[in-house]
C-alpha cells in the first residue's frame, strides 16, 4: 500500500499555559467587577447633572441679566436654578398658609374654574397631588399579584382605593382601584377588582417598581422572617 492514501498527519495546538489562562479570567472578572461598582454611579450622576443642567437652563434664562450670578461671575453656578425653585415653592408655601395667601389662592382658583378646559385639566391635576401627597392617603401604599390580562398570567399592581362611588353601584361586590405599572414608568393600566381576586405581597412600592422597570433583573430581595 503507498504512502499516498494516508491521512495527513495532525497539526500541532497551541498550548496554553495554566498561568495565563487563569491571569485572563482574573482581569475579566476585574474587569466586570469594575463596571458593575461604576456604570450605576456614573449613570446616575450623569442623569442627576442633566435634570441640574435643564433645570439650571431653563431657571436662569427667566432671571434678568442685572440681577443673574452668572453675568459676573467668570463660571456659571451649577445647581442654582434648583436654589431658586426650592426658595420660591417655600415663599409661595408660606405666603398661602396666612390670610391673605388664601385669599388670592381661592381668587385663582375661581379664575380657573370659569376657563372651559383648563378648569377641568387644574382639577385632576390637583386632585392628584393632594391625594398622593397626603399623609393620610392609603394610595399606592400595598402592593398585590393579580392575574392579568387573563387567567394564570400574572402582574405586579399597586392598590389605589376603593373605586369611585358609581363603580361600586352597578358592581356586584366591592371593587378597588388597582394601578399595574408597566415598564417604561409613567404608563400603565387601571383595573377595577374585588379584594378576592388579589394576594397582597410584602415588598414596598420602590422594590415593585425597580422589579417592574428592570424587567424582573432587580428582585426583591427574601425577607427572613421572625
Amino acid at each position: 500500500m503507498s504512502d499516498a492514501a494516508s491521512p495527513p498527519p495532525p497539526e500541532p495546538q497551541p498550548v496554553v499555559l495554566p498561568w495565563r489562562k487563569s491571569l485572563t479570567a482574573r482581569l475579566r472578572n476585574y474587569f466586570l467587577a469594575g463596571l458593575l461598582l461604576t456604570a450605576p454611579i456614573g449613570i446616575t450622576l450623569y442623569v442627576a447633572w442633566l435634570i441640574v443642567d435643564y433645570i439650571d437652563t431653563v431657571v436662569t434664562s427667566l432671571i434678568p441679566t442685572a440681577y443673574n450670578p452668572n453675568t459676573y461671575l467668570p463660571f456659571a453656578i451649577p445647581g442654582l436654578g434648583i436654589v431658586i425653585v426650592v426658595v420660591v415653592l417655600t415663599l409661595i408655601g408660606f405666603l398661602t398658609a396666612n390670610y391673605l395667601g388664601r385669599i388670592l389662592v381661592r381668587l385663582g382658583e375661581r379664575i380657573v374654574a370659569r376657563l372651559p378646559v383648563i378648569r377641568s385639566f387644574y382639577s385632576a391635576v390637583k386632585q392628584i397631588f393632594e391625594t398622593v401627597f397626603s399623609k393620610q392617603t392609603q394610595s399606592f401604599r400595598e402592593v398585590v399579584l393579580i392575574e392579568f390580562p387573563r387567567k394564570e398570567m400574572w402582574a405586579l399592581g399597586l392598590v389605589i382605593a376603593k373605586s369611585a362611588p358609581e363603580i361600586q353601584d352597578k358592581a356586584p361586590e366591592e371593587l378597588f382601584s388597582v394601578f399595574i405599572p408597566t415598564m417604561s414608568f409613567t404608563s400603565g393600566y387601571l383595573v377595577f377588582l374585588p379584594r378576592r381576586d388579589m394576594r397582597t405581597l410584602e415588598m414596598s412600592v420602590e422594590e415593585c417598581l425597580k422589579m417592574v422597570v428592570s424587567g424582573g433583573i432587580v428582585v426583591p430581595p427574601v425577607k427572613v422572617k421572625a
